[in-house]
């Protein structure tokens, strides 16, 4: 059995920050359990471009507000606890906080292995261990 908190994540090496977010890896891809599982906090105001071209991921938003537009149609959908939407399409889309951050948990397959962070283009690289 694999047990962990985010206390112990939080300011680790599976911890990665960027201007607009931090994500707090809590299974990785050497968990072999499949998926890799996170933590993401989109911090209030910000905009993320993101594209997960390589990977499939569903979010679960447990506090905060934001919103998700989709780039190939324009639509914008609210984010609040309780909400959740799945990138089935690896679907380019903008991820914007709101007035609060947002605390979101979020599955990706295939599973990360820790250190992606969005490239130019906002993709996570395919990596191997």
């Amino acid at each position: 059995m694999i047990v962990r908190t985010v206390d112990e994540i939080i300011g680790s090496e599976n911890e990665i920050k960027a201007e607009t977010w931090a994500s707090r890896r809590l299974l990785l891809k050497k968990d072999l359990m499949g998926f890799s599982f996170h933590e993401t906090i989109i911090y209030a105001g910000t905009e993320t471009h993101i594209h997960y071209q390589n990977h499939l991921e569903a979010v679960y938003c447990v506090a905060g507000d934001g919103e998700i537009e989709t780039i190939a149609d324009g639509k914008v959908y609210p984010i609040t606890d309780g909400t959740m939407y799945a990138l089935n399409e690896h679907d380019e889309h903008y991820l914007r906080g709101g007035k609060e951050d947002m605390r979101l948990i979020c599955v990706f397959n295939p599973p990360l292995v820790g250190t992606e962070t969005h490239d130019e283009n906002g993709v996570y690289p395919l990596l191997e261990d």
